[in-house]
């Protein structure tokens, strides 16, 4: 590259950089979603990170009794005990052995849901997504499916999963507004 390639990459790097402030700001969350490819109960899965506040493997779960086959316990998460719940069980699903992998629900109250794998992140357009609607009842926690590598996986709802959470423990209120 001479000296003169150089002076005009960086100006036309320069005029891209400028004209960017003058384009309207593109809506990511609504063109795309990012979606982690997830197992449980040997079952295909994805999950919207936006619904999610962190994923962790191989976190302790302190056991705790009680009536519910779902709740596996508790665990510590930057100095709050969180209730995990079992995916698996939620869904249905036997369990076959004790999930490796935690997904923090965004939102309050706060809780943490295990599943078995991790097969991937991927972000695809939201076009290819199918939606299904929202106003269902009963313990019913998947909203959609989507073509991923592999094949078409159900789409696990997160706040659909706290409602569930709810459900299972007698509170029969919790927020919408937070999906």
């Amino acid at each position: 590259m001479t000296p003169t390639d150089v002076t005009d990459r960086l100006a036309d790097l320069r005029a891209d950089f400028d004209r960017s402030f003058t384009e309207p700001a593109r809506q990511h969350d609504a063109e795309y979603a990012e979606l982690l490819a997830i197992r449980a109960g040997g079952r295909p899965y994805a999950l919207r990170l936006s619904q999610a506040s962190g994923v962790h493997s191989d976190r302790p779960v302190t056991p705790l009794p009680g009536p519910q086959a779902a709740l596996l316990g508790v665990a510590g998460f930057g100095g709050a005990i969180l209730p995990v719940y079992d995916l698996a069980a939620l869904l249905g699903h036997p369990v076959p052995e004790r999930p490796r992998w935690l997904a923090l629900a965004s939102g309050t109250p706060p809780l943490a849901l295990a599943f078995h794998g991790l097969d991937g992140h991927f972000r695809v357009p939201a076009s290819i997504i199918v939606a299904e609607a929202d106003g269902r009842a009963g313990r019913d926690v998947l909203r959609g499916m989507v073509p991923l590598p592999g094949g078409i996986r159900p789409i696990v709802d997160l706040p659909a999963a706290r409602a569930v959470v709810h459900q299972l423990t007698g509170h029969t209120t919790y927020n919408t507004e937070e999906r």
